[in-house]
């Protein structure tokens, strides 16, 4: 992407250097004479070519390259660090320069000098001040209007921040955007109608931002440091529904940016978006009873499963694609032959034993790698793919109904299940694919991607060392069975011109082709259910957050939000019981969570969101601790004494699986 070429104007003579700057600095502080500093101040800020002749590591080299900006980021750092400490009649000779400028330089295509100044100008810690925010608003505006192409060239130079100067920026327009939305003194700025145009150009600023941190791996900073809590707060439906009406066109919606949206936030729109469709399609069942002058009944507002516990997925399977037309109701689930209302903890039960047998190794549709700690889909070959149909159901309707699922499946799944993020109108259309690197392979397979790593770096002779082809083995029940990744790949030795595309063909044979028709069975699945607009909002990381919870754990907030039943908060045991709990290392806190509810993480709401409970149970204190995980409940006796909790405890929550489901 090449921008015009435009002829650098001859920069200004700037003779002062960094040694020069903080010189003066500290003769001003000592002396309190600060005339030379505020004169250097006056002279850099004045102009787009000042700010360039004083920054410019060399004012003869026109530096047009996306890779070096040219700018001398220790001396901008140094000048932004002194200037907050200087008096105030510097600090306004700064500000009254920077709109001069920006008046100056509103019209015609930009060079990039132009494109140096803002990179610099952005970076004024003074814009953290709300009086600035007028001037800041402004040179948003012109950053976010500029062509494509020199948005190409700032993302660039962005990326090249340190980590510090990076997350300052962001955090700095977040608090913008925060600030215009809820004012802490609205008589501060202009009224939002002479200034509607101040939030959508911090957003396409802070989107540059995000796309320079996601060009950088490791991130500069965490995807979840471009959240703004503050939209929570706001009608976040209305938001949803401007963007579905008119997509990125001229209407602003925080939608368009999603990356600012919280993980939280979008659940609410997901859900929300999920009970209008459940209301609606509920509708429809109803005015269609009655326009056939048939009694309603409220099991058709419902998805009623009934299912055997002896056939559970058969059940399960038969059920879901009988009920294919209710599947975005609530979910209500009857084991046969036993009485119970489903209040939650069926269809809990139901999620809990479905998923432990499906991904049980001997039912062989998915393979538990422990290297990695995560289950992939079996390549076998089969008749019939509604199994993993019926996966991607149960983690759809998971999403639906708000519960979290203990599956273990790597990054890479969530990617392919968001390509695309809808079911495309053409069903010839390839689903489940995306391009996939040995960084992917390496979550799923760590050793065979260090393998792979190797063979690209290896020195010597590749084709006489390795002696491989485009060809790959894989055991299918006992027979090995062989695959050429191109055509005639078995006659294609690998070689050191081609091991690249050989490794690029294999992992994406081991992550996409060998397992096409499973996981298009399985994208479906999803999709049947979540086939919502506010999947396009989402990252694979959120996907995964929304089906399994997250890893965070806060054991306080655990403790803040605990019922108790047969017991009081400041009981003896339960004093005991959070002693011990709040001492234990991480992994004995993860199986105690696991113990109680089933799995190790915590839902999107935090661990409120769990409605954790401890009840009393009136055995013997030689009894250990029982847990219904259905209800997110532990089943306490009532221990004298701390020793003897905590040894029950970690007996019981160590020694938990295959029995801890009540």
């Amino acid at each position: 992407m090449k921008a015009p070429v435009l002829p650098e104007p001859v920069l200004p003579n700037q003779p002062k250097t960094m040694k020069d700057f903080q010189e003066d600095t500290e003769k001003a502080k000592s002396s309190g004479d600060w005339k030379a500093v505020h004169d250097f101040y006056l002279t850099t800020f004045d102009s787009f070519p000042e700010l360039n002749a004083a920054f410019k590591k060399d004012a003869t080299t026109s530096f047009n390259t996306i890779e070096d900006s040219g700018i001398n980021a220790k001396f901008v750092n140094a000048v932004y660090d002194a200037l907050l400490n200087t008096p105030q009649d510097i600090q306004k000779t700064v500000l009254k320069g920077i709109i001069n400028s920006l008046l100056r330089e509103w019209k015609g295509p930009r060079t990039k000098d132009d494109l140096r100044a803002y990179f610099i100008l952005l970076q004024n810690p003074q814009f953290n001040n709300t009086s600035t925010y007028v001037i800041y608003a402004h040179l948003l505006r012109q950053i976010a209007t500029l062509v494509e192409a020199d948005h190409h060239f700032l993302v660039h130079w962005f990326k090249k921040l340190s980590q510090k100067r990076f997350k300052q920026l962001v955090e700095r327009l977040l608090q913008f955007i925060s600030l215009r939305l809820f004012p802490a003194k609205p008589e501060e700025f202009p009224p939002i109608t002479k200034c509607s145009w101040w939030i959508p150009s911090a957003s396409k600023v802070l989107s540059l931002l995000n796309t320079a941190n996601s060009l950088v791996h490791p991130p500069l900073i965490p995807y979840t440091d471009f959240y703004n809590s503050t939209l929570d707060h706001i009608d976040l439906m209305e938001e949803y529904h401007t963007w579905q009406s008119f997509g990125n066109s001229h209407r602003f919606s925080f939608c368009q940016y999603p990356f600012v949206i919280s993980i939280a936030a979008k659940k609410i729109i997901i859900q929300r978006d999920s009970e209008q469709q459940m209301i609606s399609i509920a509708r429809q069942s109803l005015v269609d009873k009655v326009s056939r002058r048939q009694r309603p009944d409220m099991n058709m507002l419902f998805l009623n499963m009934k299912v055997r516990r002896t056939h559970l997925v058969s059940d399960s399977l038969d059920e879901l694609t009988r009920k294919r037309a209710d599947l975005k109701k609530k979910l209500k689930v009857t084991f046969v032959g036993e009485a119970g209302l489903d209040m939650g903890g069926l269809t809990k039960e139901w999620f809990l034993l479905l998923i432990r047998q499906i991904f049980h190794p001997d039912y062989g549709m998915f393979t538990y790698h422990k290297d990695s700690h995560c289950h992939w889909f079996s390549s076998f070959k089969c008749d019939n793919y509604s199994e993993f149909r019926l996966v991607g159901i149960l983690m759809g309707l998971a999403v639906y109904n708000s519960i979290t699922l203990d599956i273990r499946f790597p990054p890479c799944c969530y990617k392919k299940l968001l390509s695309p993020p809808i079911i495309p109108s053409d069903q010839n259309t390839p689903v489940g694919i995306c391009s996939v690197t040995t960084d992917d392979l390496c979550q799923i397979m760590p050793e065979l991607a260090h393998g792979l790593s190797e063979l690209l770096s290896y020195e010597g002779n590749v084709e006489e060392d390795f002696y491989s082809t485009f060809q790959v083995f894989q055991e299918e029940f006992g027979i090995i069975k062989s695959y050429n990744l191109k055509p005639g790949g078995d006659k294609i030795p690998v070689t050191n011109q081609n091991r690249k595309e050989y490794v690029q063909l294999y992992v994406d044979f081991l992550l996409n082709k060998s397992i096409y028709k499973q996981f298009a069975a399985f994208y479906y699945g999803f999709h049947s259910v979540c086939a919502s607009n506010a999947l396009m909002l989402l990252r694979p990381e959120e996907v995964e957050i929304l089906v399994c919870g997250s890893p965070e754990l806060d054991m306080h907030a655990l403790q803040r939000s605990t019922q108790y039943d047969g017991y009081a908060k400041t009981d003896l045991t339960i004093r005991y019981f959070w002693d011990v709990v709040l001492g234990f290392p991480l992994d004995l806190q993860k199986k105690l969570l696991h113990f109680t509810t089933g799995s190790d993480r915590v839902p999107v709401g935090g661990m409120a969101d769990l409605n954790f409970k401890i009840s009393k149970n009136e055995t013997s204190t030689n009894w250990l601790p029982v847990a219904h995980t259905c209800f997110n409940q532990l089943c306490l006796p009532p221990y004298k004494s701390k020793k003897d909790l905590k040894q029950k405890l970690i007996i019981g929550i160590s020694n938990s699986e295959g029995f801890g489901l009540e």
